[in-house]
């Protein structure tokens, strides 16, 4: 896929048309491209939002940065930003075996989104192999090709983990 934020331009054009129909809209992200010094059309863009589905990879910077090549500072911010600006949000995990499902990792992830006001909902989704194939087809590398698919019925105790740090954080909120 493609970074939809990249496309400022085409989604203000392509959100207020939704709207004047009644249609509703979400953006699904990454929040990769997110700066805190270049808000002005994005501001636009997320008053004509209804909904943000929000990838976060994973919470640790080092560990983010191993996965993704990428650094998770900007995504985090756009998290708070988005809170700030009380933009509903849908945040997805993807549970990857070995590398996004360290128990320690995922309590934090939990405790980072509890202090969101704006949370909806969360989706915990183990990591599946189906792009393996799509790789080997195109000759490239698939850098998790040694990674077993997540089992479906693990996923219920990491995100009982995610929870728990969401519960933890709401819990020293309220009590300050």
């Amino acid at each position: 896929g493609v970074e939809p934020l990249m496309q400022t331009d085409f989604l203000l054009e392509l959100f207020k048309k939704a709207k004047e129909n009644g249609i509703h809209t979400c953006i699904d992200t990454s929040g990769c491209t997110f700066s805190p010094d270049n808000t002005e059309k994005l501001d636009s863009l997320l008053a004509l939002t209804d909904l943000v589905m929000l990838d976060i990879k994973h919470i640790d910077p080092q560990k983010h940065i191993e996965l993704t090549e990428q650094p998770n500072d900007g995504i985090l911010a756009f998290t708070k930003y988005l809170d700030a600006k009380n933009v509903p949000v849908w945040i997805r995990h993807v549970v990857v075996p070995t590398l996004t499902d360290d128990d320690k990792y995922l309590f934090e992830l939990g405790y980072f989104i509890g202090q969101l006001g704006n949370l909806k909902a969360l989706d915990v989704l183990p990591y599946h192999d189906m792009a393996k194939p799509k790789y080997e087809k195109l000759g490239m590398d698939y850098k998790l090709k040694h990674i077993p698919a997540m089992e479906k019925s693990a996923i219920v105790d990491k995100k009982a983990v995610i929870l728990e740090g969401i519960k933890k954080r709401r819990s020293e909120m309220q009590n300050a």
